[in-house]
């Protein structure tokens, strides 16, 4: 197949390995396909006892990325409690499991005892009723637990959150069978993607080409009338548009505005009322629920792979860090209809998301039995 070459540019800005899955479109999105799905049973009413007035899964989808910074507003109370009590936060959100492998194991290359399987196997034991060190070594309580699980549950089905590349000196993807082995001198981490970087011109190019046009928000078409003339020149002191785009971004962020424009739908909860009258056919999981987030493990690594088809690494060079660290970075090279296929894995893997977190939440609050 034809590829198109996505070139970086080495002055780009410093790439954030801290990345958002799915952006705030698709943890809502995952959040309202649950919060549709549940309505009227025991489990939404133990879920509505965990959150605050006026919350719902939708809304809370976001917080475990809110935690991080101020951008989604200044910090609550709960918020600095919960980043003090839990300085690796950041840490919860992923794994980094060669995506060339089937199955994530305990204490294999990438994984790591606080990672997003263990933690949410963690939140799932909490709401579960049990507690200790030994299940409950972070000491969530049940409400920070049902916010981990619903965030969660949407970054462990974005296939790069789980499934990670390693790359050769020689500029290959390989994998990588000790941890040791990834020494940044025979064997590179590029922090799940984050370091590699797609010419953003080019892939916005083959968006527009590909996948229909956006549809304006709700609210913007007012907006419009009152925008600046064509003509209107940019301030002064404007940034460039950035040059490149990080796979991992591409990932979290473009082929969620993708999915949502293929299905001509302006809210996150319009997606979820659209996938929900599509009837899916979505797999269940079976077991014990805190098994269940190695089988969405699993499942993702088989979505990386195809994440990763027909993506090649092209020549690598380095970009300076804030803080004045020297990193690798690569350009990488994808098939020139990649925004089709990913953005269809994209739309299967948000709605797996919701419909296995409300079939979690239902597992840890099943319907009492008639009396």
């Amino acid at each position: 197949m034809k590829k198109l070459a996505c070139v970086l540019a080495l002055g780009a800005a410093f790439v954030s390995t801290n990345a958002l899955a799915w952006g705030n479109d698709g943890h809502r999105i995952v959040g309202s396909i649950a919060d549709q799905l549940i309505k009227g049973s025991y489990a939404e009413k133990q879920v509505r006892a965990l959150l605050l007035p006026g919350e719902s899964l939708e809304k809370v989808a976001t917080w475990m990325d809110c935690v991080k910074g101020s951008y989604c507003g200044p910090q609550t109370a709960e918020m600095t409690e919960y980043t003090a009590a839990n300085p690796k936060h950041s840490e919860y959100h992923y794994t980094d499991v060669p995506f060339q492998l089937d199955e994530y194991r305990d204490h294999g290359v990438g994984t790591d005892e606080h990672d997003i399987v263990q933690s949410l196997r963690q939140a799932i034991w909490v709401l579960q009723g049990k507690d200790g060190a030994a299940v409950n070594p972070h000491k969530f309580t049940r409400r920070q637990a049902l916010l981990l699980l619903t965030h969660l549950a949407g970054d462990v089905h974005q296939p790069l959150h789980v499934g990670s590349a390693f790359i050769s000196k020689e500029g290959v993807f390989v994998v990588p069978l000790k941890q040791e082995q990834i020494d940044g001198v025979n064997i590179f981490n590029p922090q799940g993607g984050n370091n590699m970087l797609l010419d953003d011109a080019k892939v916005a190019a083959m968006g527009s080409a590909l996948i229909p046009a956006p549809l304006p928000k709700e609210g913007e078409e007012a907006k419009a009338a009152e925008a600046k003339p064509a003509d209107a020149k940019p301030a002064a002191d404007a940034k460039p548009a950035p040059k490149t785009k990080p796979f991992h971004s591409y990932w979290d962020t473009t082929v969620v505005d993708y999915a949502m424009r293929r299905v001509s739908a302006r809210t996150p909860e319009q997606f979820a009322q659209i996938a929900i009258a599509g009837k899916p056919a979505v797999a269940l999981n079976s077991g014990d629920p805190a098994s269940w987030p190695y089988q969405w493990a699993n499942d993702a690594l088989a979505v990386a792979k195809a994440a990763h088809a027909g993506v090649t690494v092209g020549p690598a060079g380095t970009q300076t860090s804030r803080t004045g660290s020297v990193y690798t970075v690569w350009q990488l090279n994808v098939p020139d209809n990649y925004p089709v296929p990913s953005s269809a894995i994209a739309k299967e893997q948000l709605i797996k998301g919701g419909y296995h977190l409300a079939s979690l939440l239902q597992a840890i609050w099943p319907e009492p039995a008639a009396k």
